[in-house]
Parts: structure tokens; sequence; C-alpha cells
């Protein structure tokens, strides 16, 4: 009798502990037929892509009731390139590409947190500040051949930044949802140098720090948000991001506009020093998917390197959980520009040296768990 009660008294524990406390697993699997082609480009590439309409990935989140309205949380999510089951790459201090190996990297996201009616502290690995506009106010979530990130972050991508758009030893405070519609981050990220590191004649002891910040207000139909960004590189004084979103929702369509601008201290990649670009987009229910737009014109101060970008693509919901998708986008480069093309194969078919366009497509399947 003793022990069938000291039974019951245990299981009632674990019934109040996992009351109090979940684990979550979640992903993407989303894969693509991707063709890409171009006189900017040397070939034309045909092959199989992850990630073309949302990027594919495996995760694990869970949150734990602490009491007083206090949580503890943790996130860990890796990106997958589902088409050949590798792992993605990521960095260990913000300032080189780490490779994955082929093996699961938790890459996107990897975070601890403690939230409250203060806010949330997090900490770990997670996206900057800046990148959050680039990905919310683009209808095409910066994902395949239609993406905003063909333009918006070249000039970093160009001289080999690790955080245009996430940072690994990050201190994160996120601001309560409580506050009439605003919302906020801040972030601090460390490169873990030595106090005396040189390189190059440089000092590179702050190479890789990060720091940033993100304010916005959404209500009802409106969300607009601002943010600033650096990085700190010693051999190129130093890269900066800033930007401005918006978006309108009228129902039958979703209208969205971003100006994002990035700067170096000393000229890199293209002989630039800054880039500039903007966006125009939509987002529209037709049937039972939506169809996405966007414009992209990019522009570096040398004004030897300009380009635009046109994508078009629809989305049909087989559920809420499944979908296929088609997207089109067309480059065209002015000025000295042959680098900026789109879709994840282009880099396959290599530059050709020639002042032209790029054309890609994507036909893909999407579900997520």
């Amino acid at each position: 009798m003793k022990k069938s009660l000291v039974a019951l008294a245990a299981l009632a524990f674990v019934g109040v502990a996992s009351a109090q406390s979940s684990v979550t697993l979640f992903g993407v699997v989303d894969a693509a037929y991707e063709h890409v082609s171009g006189s900017a480009l040397a070939g034309s590439v045909n092959g199989l892509v992850q990630g073309a309409n949302s990027s594919s990935r495996l995760g694990f989140r869970g949150t734990e009731d602490l009491g007083g309205g206090l949580n503890a949380g943790f996130w860990l999510e890796a990106g997958l390139n589902n088409d050949s089951g590798s792992g993605a790459n990521t960095s260990a201090n913000n300032q080189t590409s780490q490779n994955s190996g082929g093996g699961l990297t938790f890459n996107r996201r990897s975070t601890v947190s403690l939230a409250g009616n203060f806010g949330e502290i997090r900490l770990g690995r997670d996206y900057t500040p800046s990148f959050w506009n680039d990905t919310i106010f683009d209808p095409f979530g910066t994902v395949g051949v239609g993406a905003a990130t063909n333009a918006t972050i070249a000039l970093g991508g160009a001289n080999g930044i690790q955080t245009t758009v996430r940072s690994s030893n990050s201190i994160g405070y996120f601001l309560p949802g409580n506050l009439g519609g605003f919302y906020g981050q801040a972030m601090y990220a460390m490169g873990e140098n030595s106090s005396n590191a040189t390189a190059g004649g440089f000092d590179t002891s702050k190479n890789g720090n990060v720091m940033g910040g993100r304010i916005g207000y959404a209500n009802g139909p409106l969300n607009v948000a601002a943010s600033y960004s650096q990085t700190k590189i010693a051999a190129l004084d130093n890269y900066k991001k800033a930007n401005i979103g918006v978006s309108y929702d009228l129902g039958v369509v979703a209208l969205m506009a971003q100006y994002n601008q990035e700067k170096l201290g000393a000229p890199g990649a293209f002989g630039a020093e800054k880039n500039t670009t903007w966006l125009l987009g939509l987002n529209a229910p037709v049937g039972p998917g939506n169809i996405v737009a966007s414009y992209n014109r990019a522009k570096f101060d040398n004004n030897a390197v300009k380009a635009d970008q046109y994508a078009l693509g629809y989305v049909y919901n087989l559920s809420k959980r499944t979908a296929l998708y088609g997207t089109y986008a067309h480059v065209k480069n002015n000025g000295t520009s042959a680098n900026v093309t789109a879709g994840a194969l282009a880099g396959n078919a290599g530059a050709s040296g020639v002042i032209g366009s790029s054309n890609g497509f994507d036909l893909g399947l999407r579900h997520t768990f």
C-alpha cells in the first residue's frame, strides 16, 4: 500500500513538472528545382536547392514556468541542406565561416533566455537587429531567386562579413509585448579576440564585435521598424548597416517597402564604401494561395555598380502545412555590375565578366511540422 502511495505521489509530481514546462520539435523541409542563366553568367545551371520558399531547418524549443510571471527558455535551430542531406555552416567568432563538415550545426539560432514583465534577455547565436527588417518587409522572406538580400547585403557579402544575418556570442534584450504596439531590441556580440591581437598592421582585438538595435510599431494593418547594426572589422574600418521597413495590409493586398544602406569605412570589394538599396513589394491572397512580387534597386557610391531586380511568384497552399510554389526573377546589371545575380546556384555558373542580366526560377514543394 505504501509503495502504491509513493508511486502515485511520484506520478503527481511528474504531472505538475510537465505542466510547467514544454519542449517542441519543429521544422521545415523545402526543396525546389532551380534554373539560373543570363549574359552576366558564364553558363547556365540546373539543380535541386533547399529553402527557395522557406529555409529548411530542424529545431527544438522549450519553456519552463518559473512562477511570478518569469519564464526560462531555449531555442536550438539548425539549417538543413535537404537537397544533399548535409548541415549548414556557421561562424564561431563573427569573422570567419566555420565549415560544418556536412554535420548538423545549430547555425540558425542557439539561445537560452529569461523572460518576464521586463521583457526578454537572450544569450547565444541569433539574428542581428538589422536583418529582421530585411526578412519581415520582403514578400519573399529573403529566400529563393526573388530574395531582396540578393542586393541588400551585396557589399557585406562581397567583403566576407559574417554578421549580415546572424551574430554568435550575442547578448540580446527584447522589450515586453505590452507596450501598445511598440517593440524593440538591442544586441551586443563579441568576436572573442585577445586584447593585443593584431593582423596586417591593424589592431584586430575588437574584430567581430557587433552592436545594434531595432525599434518598431505594429498596430492593426500597419507595421514599421528602423534598425542599425555595426560590426568591427579593422581592415575595412568597420561595417555598418541601417534600414527602415514598412508594411500595410489593405486586406486584398499587403504592401511593403524598405530602404537599406550598407557602409564600410574604407573601400572594399567593388571599390565602394556604400551600397544603397530600396524595395517595393506586395503579397496578395488569390485563390488558395498568394501572389508575391517585388522590385529592388541597388546602387553603389562609386556609381560603377548598379542593379535592378524584378521578382514574381505564387504560393499554392495544399494545406496549412504544405505548399507548392513557383518564383521567377530577373536581374539587370548596369555600370560594371556583373555580380548581383539571382538564386542559390548563380555562384556555380560564375561571372561572365560581361555587363548583362541574369534570370532564375524556382519550382518547389514546402512542408512544415
